[in-house]
């Protein structure tokens, strides 16, 4: 059967010259993954995704310094709660420096300046309860800023855009993880019903 139906001229035929494909795939190999279909900027991309990649190392710490800092009764619970979540922030790190990688772009591990690229905080908070609402809302700035890149790269970059919406999924659960601790510790519900 035809891609090129009834219903669609030629020039929008879905499948492309395989010959041409070929051709333009061999031309310009020290790019890599990256290819002249690419419709974004590069260099905004690996920029954003860097920051991208400070915040969950960012993160990650925060989190980390919490699971071994946690104290009081019920502290168990939540310290493993917060070294799961660190655990999870560590493997998008990861998943970003890829990313930023098959880009052609170098990611940004430097610690120095760390902070000032990352979109959240690194809070260490007075007890538990401080802990919980410093990484509520960090996890609520991640949502916010990964949204906002979502829309952005949107089909000029859908490696890009698939990725983030993968981390804003688990950012959203852990906003939400967080917040129900909140409510758990604190006694009182916090969402409006």
């Amino acid at each position: 059967m035809s891609t090129t139906g009834a219903n669609h001229p030629p020039e929008a035929a879905f499948l492309s010259d395989v010959s041409e494909l070929r051709r333009r795939a061999h031309e310009k190999l020290e790019q890599g993954s990256v290819t002249d279909s690419y419709q974004g900027s590069i260099e905004t991309a690996i920029e954003l995704l860097n920051g991208v990649l400070a915040t969950e190392i960012v993160c990650t710490l925060r989190y980390r310094f919490h699971a071994i800092t946690a104290k009081g009764i019920a502290s168990e619970a939540v310290k493993q709660e917060f070294e799961a979540h660190a655990a999870e922030e560590e493997e998008h790190a990861g998943w970003v420096a890829e990313r930023i990688n098959q880009l052609g772009g170098k990611p940004n591990l430097n610690p120095d300046g760390l902070a000032s690229r990352a979109s959240s905080q690194y809070a260490e908070g007075l007890n538990l309860i401080d802990m919980i609402k410093e990484d509520l809302v960090a996890e609520r700035i991640a949502v916010m800023h990964y949204q906002e890149l979502v829309r952005y790269f949107a089909n000029h970059d859908p490696t890009t855009r698939r990725l983030l919406e993968k981390i804003l999924e688990k950012e959203e659960e852990h906003a939400n993880d967080m917040h129900d601790l909140l409510v758990s510790h604190e006694g009182r519900p916090m969402l409006k019903s």
